[in-house]
């Protein structure tokens, strides 16, 4: 039995947010690299009943695989439940683009929790089966195209799952996909112009070389995929480890070694490799968080600095007033005593001319270098921010947000919003959820991660603000797009209730 082996990978890796629609010319290339349109689904999960014997679930393709099918024994047993999967029609995954390299059966819990059961490698006939063990006891089954197979969360192409049968034994309960735990496909290559990367244009090689080819294939996209995520800046052990496992593996392909040890290498190298990636996004989270706390402390000791010098600016004002008193009640008491006496009033001493400093000058000073301070950081975190009479506004726009819950990637701006308001315990949070009439869903999202990031809970409020303040047009989707958005307005006593842009104006008679 021979295969086509898989399509050369590029060395380039860009990260892309989002999802991918439409086909698209690849650079170089004349071949479409078809990419997904994410779509939000339902799927079915199963109760087994424990020890009731095994029951039967079939497997259906979905709009990105329609031709796909296949079917699964699951029977729960003493401390597991067994799974024995068949699939037929498993097109080559390279057909979603050329970083996708195998496919992997997940479980997914009814909460929405996912587990990788095991990768599903097809043969010559499209056909592939699959005999895996699980702790789980409910849970629904899909089919996604991956990078490679050790991955541990699912990506958005899913090309088949479970459905349920009328003779199916068990509880039978809906899933609704978390944005959380089944994140967009982050993955994509950079294709040279010189490099064709179709669909099946390598050699036919015998199934034997078609799995060893393919391991090392995949290891080589988990060493990449985790380099790009900054693995070797934040994991450089397990990255190297990762680093050295791949190059034995490809040392053992070139001489020919057993094949057992080439993939044995290969897939040790892809689980390091994500465990990389897995420990590098955390770390760089965590310093993140990290600098935005770093950035609060520096500006509460400048505000405790300014605070400091307007007192001192206040007591050294009031010593000088105090000192033009004495002088003035010397000089009156001086004039009486000639006046008593007939004789000319001695010339007044001579008094050095001194500015006195208005202390309410110098506190308006302080709220407006405060207020500009503030809104520098909030500019920082890449939210949109702008200073308003209302107060200092950030925007979230909908793009940020998966129905009523944040997106992972807005979690960091964020952080470095609420670390800066945080730092300013005295002041009001306002929290409006824009476009959507009577919601205020993504309003109580934003202000969950707030209080999580240290913000006073009585500080902030909520509400739905509606269609009662657009920013652009309703007659259009992108106007409305624009519209449905949270506003964070942060306003008090201590920035004031002028924009920086703003003054205020003496109106002198003629």
């Amino acid at each position: 039995m021979n295969l086509k082996t898989p399509a050369i990978i590029a060395s380039a890796i860009v990260l892309t947010a989002g999802a991918w629609c439409q086909p698209q010319e690849g650079p170089g290339q004349n071949v479409p690299l078809y990419r997904v349109t994410v779509i939000e689904r339902t799927v079915k999960a199963v109760n087994y009943q424990y020890r009731s014997g095994p029951t039967q679930i079939d497997f259906r393709g979905t709009v990105l695989l329609p031709e796909a099918k296949g079917d699964a024994t699951v029977e729960s047993k003493q401390g597991r439940t067994e799974v024995d999967a068949r699939f037929e029609r498993v097109l080559p995954p390279a057909r979603y683009g050329h970083e996708y390299l195998t496919y992997v059966l997940w479980a997914i819990t009814p909460e929405g929790h996912a587990k990788n059961l095991g990768e599903v490698l097809a043969g010559s006939s499209d056909k592939a089966k699959l005999h895996v063990t699980t702790d789980l006891q409910a849970f629904g089954l899909i089919v996604t195209a991956e990078p490679y197979a050790a991955v541990r969360q699912p990506s958005d192409v899913v090309v088949m799952e479970n459905q349920i049968r009328p003779d199916t034994l068990g509880k039978i309960e809906p899933i609704q996909a978390k944005f959380e735990l089944m994140p967009r496909g982050q993955y994509t290559y950079n294709v040279p112009a010189d490099l064709v990367a179709a669909e099946g244009n390598g050699p036919s090689v015998p199934m034997s070389l078609y799995e060893e080819m393919l391991e090392v294939y995949q290891a080589q996209n988990a060493v990449q995929i985790a380099g790009a995520m900054g693995a070797a800046q934040y994991a450089p052990d397990t990255f190297a480890r990762a680093q050295q496992l791949l190059q034995t593996a490809q040392d053992l392909q070139v001489s020919h070694a057993d094949k057992s040890q080439v993939i044995a290498n290969a897939r040790e190298s892809a689980q390091t490799a994500e465990d990389a990636r897995a420990i590098a996004l955390k770390r760089k989270q965590d310093a993140e968080v990290a600098e935005a706390r770093s950035e609060a402390a520096r500006e509460r000791q400048r505000r405790l600095r300014a605070e400091a010098e307007a007192q001192t600016a206040q007591a050294q004002s009031s010593a000088d007033r105090m000192m033009l008193d004495q002088e003035r009640i010397a000089r009156q008491q001086a004039e009486a005593r000639a006046a008593a006496a007939q004789i000319p009033p001695p010339p007044p001493p001579p008094v050095q001319a001194a500015v006195e400093p208005l202390p309410q000058n110098t506190l308006n000073q302080h709220k407006r270098d405060l207020r500009m301070s503030l809104y520098q950081q909030l500019g920082e975190s890449s939210l949109e921010a702008s200073d308003t009479p209302r107060g200092l506004v950030v925007t979230i726009p909908a793009g940020d947000f998966n129905g009523a819950m944040l997106r992972p990637a807005a979690a960091g701006p964020l952080a470095q919003v609420s670390a800066a308001i945080a730092a300013h315990p005295e002041l009001s949070v306002e929290v409006d959820d824009n476009g959507d009439v009577n919601s205020a869903a993504r309003a109580e999202a934003v202000r969950s991660v707030l209080i999580q990031r240290g913000v006073r809970a009585n500080a902030i409020s909520v509400r739905s603000v509606g269609n009662n303040r657009p920013i652009a047009s309703n007659t259009t989707a992108e106007g409305r797009e624009l519209n449905r958005r949270v506003e964070i307005t942060i306003s008090g006593e201590t920035i004031g209730n002028m924009p920086y842009w703003d003054r205020s104006y003496s109106i002198v008679p003629r």
